[in-house]
């Protein structure tokens, strides 16, 4: 099982986590409620498509933009649809 955790709290957990690139797309389902905030920024990938990003909220801690998604991905990578994946300190152990 896959496990996101930043600040030491656990924010996703899932045995149904898809790996591209070496990150592992967690279903949005799998992660914890209100560990998640919309961000604005957007950024684009040639051929997954235009990202959208959240920020990772822990005990009040914010971590701008500390994971990423897909809203309406590229016909290649349509696997990420409703996953999201994590960086800047989330660390991922599967």
């Amino acid at each position: 099982m896959a496990t996101a955790r930043w600040n030491g709290t656990v924010i996703a957990q899932s045995d149904e986590t898809v790996v591209v690139e070496g990150n592992h797309y967690f279903p949005l389902s799998s992660v914890h409620e209100g560990a998640l905030v919309k961000s604005s920024t957007t950024s684009v990938c040639p051929w997954k498509g235009t990202a959208s990003y959240y920020s990772v909220v822990v005990d009040g801690t914010t971590n701008i933009d500390a994971a990423w998604y897909y809203p309406e991905p590229k016909e290649a990578a349509k696997e990420i649809r409703n996953r999201v994946a994590f960086w800047k300190g989330v660390t991922v152990e599967d």
